[in-house]
């Protein structure tokens, strides 16, 4: 009982989430897998097929979106409450990047079926997965425009309104 109390409580925090009742939260913690990896390990590589997500529970994964499975150079640090690896489940596609396990980490997985079904259960999760999603966007647009710009901070943008 505490295992899934504490993975609900996780769940609230995740942004792709943010929109569903306890109740719902309750039914996808039970069917999320416990998945580790130790540091200077990785989770997955640049163009493989993508069958799973990620929820961090504690740890750090770097992103890097180089061919070269050896390059530090990341785009993206998750720590715990970051999902990483939807866009293959979402898509389909192969994988855009390579996730660095940089600490000892554990995660909750969630395949491609099982994100699909609750989708089509709970619709809200839909759209918490899109704003999710244009604030990463959002955050992505920002970043390249500073960098071009010769500006190496990046500004954080403000959420856009939840929606009721």
């Amino acid at each position: 009982m505490q295992v899934l109390f504490e993975r609900i409580l996780l769940l609230k925090r995740v942004p792709f989430f943010e929109l569903l009742r306890t109740d719902q939260l309750r039914h996808v913690a039970l069917i999320l897998e416990p998945v580790g990896w130790v540091a200077g390990e990785q989770v997955f590589h640049l163009g493989e097929p993508g069958g799973q997500m990620y929820i961090i529970v504690q740890g750090r994964v770097g992103i890097a979106i180089h061919e070269d499975p050896g390059c530090r150079d990341f785009v993206a640090e998750m720590k715990s409450g970051d999902c990483f690896g939807e866009m293959g489940v979402l898509d389909g596609l192969p994988r855009s990047a390579t996730a660095h396990v940089l600490e000892d980490t554990e995660a909750l997985s969630l395949s491609k079926e099982r994100l699909h079904g609750l989708l089509m259960s709970y619709p809200e999760l839909g759209v918490g997965m899109l704003l999710a999603l244009s604030r990463r966007l959002r955050q992505a647009n920002i970043a390249l425009a500073g960098h071009q710009n010769g500006a190496g901070a990046m500004e954080k943008p403000t959420s856009p309104p939840r929606v009721p």
